[in-house]
């Protein structure tokens, strides 16, 4: 009998020997603008950490950008599985997770986000109702501008003038710009560069982070002041394929995850300053809102990321709220 033992657990030893060792974690990723902008690189950096990192282990392989999905269609992309991993603004797919507004309202730092439960929070909601893992929040610590073909006004109590210009705007944005009376038009970004050239529009909102990329302003020779709104980006993945992956491979992207997030943050931050002098240098002219009129435009810009959420799913708004401000 005890011969029989030994054999057996021999055969069993034998056995796990010959299993292969659980093969690399591989993820396909697309991020949201074309390569050469800031926030796509960005994104590369992430997945150049989580790769060096990760050897042997996880690996992700970024298929492009928008002309591989276009950006509006990402979060369904995912949603659906098409994808595993998506570099893309909670702005974009709003119709799928209305709370992802709370990212562009809130007045907290993503590590504070982890530390007060903000984070944990609107994870579930995502996983719910988007079929995504939140990753990482990135690229935070910098804001959009409106950006003007001819110089604008202001008004008596401070704020922008918004008589006469029609503005290209982002699902974001759109209803922030309606409620202060300005005309917007919601139209891909990849639009935006004819729609300046055609006279279509004579204005837009957009961070100075990769605003020169676009070629953007060659038309646009005006910068309104103040910024006006956080950034909403984000790297998530399908939930799916979150749980096939293996533990191991759940450590690394977490821990590079949180490095990254502040790593970004300090690196957008730099890369603003740097992009808004250097086309100031190159003759963009500032405006700057003053008086009640400014802080008209941000209590404005803020209760409309709340109002937005509220008209769509108002369940989480008040727990998102307290978390997020």
């Amino acid at each position: 009998m005890k011969i029989w033992k030994n054999a057996g657990l021999a055969a069993i030893i034998a056995t796990a020997l010959a299993l292969p060792a659980r093969a690399e974690d591989v993820i396909n990723a697309v991020h949201f603008t074309p390569t050469q902008v800031g926030f796509a690189q960005s994104f590369l950096r992430f997945v150049e950490k989580v790769n060096e990192r990760g050897k042997g282990v996880v690996r992700i392989d970024v298929r492009g950008g928008p002309e591989v999905i276009p950006n509006t269609q990402l979060g369904a992309a995912q949603q659906s599985g098409l994808i595993d991993i998506i570099n893309n603004p909670a702005g974009l797919y709003l119709e799928i997770v209305p709370e992802g507004d709370a990212f562009s309202a809130a007045s907290i730092t993503p590590w504070e986000a982890r530390e007060n439960g903000a984070w944990e929070a609107i994870d579930k909601i995502y996983q719910d109702k988007g079929n995504a893992k939140l990753i990482a929040w990135v690229d935070t610590g910098v804001g959009f501008h409106i950006w003007t073909v001819k110089e604008p006004k202001l008004q008596e109590n401070g704020m922008l003038d918004f008589n006469g210009l029609v503005l290209r705007a982002s699902p974001l944005y759109k209803q922030f710009f309606d409620s202060i009376g300005a005309q917007a038009v919601v139209m891909p970004m990849g639009d935006t560069y004819t729609a300046l050239e055609r006279g279509m529009i004579n204005g837009l909102a957009y961070p100075s982070i990769g605003y020169k990329a676009f070629g953007w302003d060659k038309f646009t020779r005006y910068r309104v002041d103040p910024g006006f709104f956080g950034m909403d980006v984000l790297i998530s993945m399908n939930l799916d394929a979150w749980n096939g992956l293996s533990d191991e491979s759940k450590a690394v992207l977490e821990e590079v995850a949180k490095e990254f997030e502040r790593e970004s943050s300090e690196a957008m931050r730099k890369e603003d300053a740097d992009t808004r002098a250097l086309m100031e240098s190159e003759g963009m002219k500032v405006v700057e809102m003053t008086g009640e009129g400014r802080e008209a435009f941000l209590a404005a810009a803020a209760k409309s990321s709340w109002d937005r959420m509220t008209d769509r799913d108002p369940t989480h708004v008040e727990e998102l709220r307290a978390l997020f401000n």
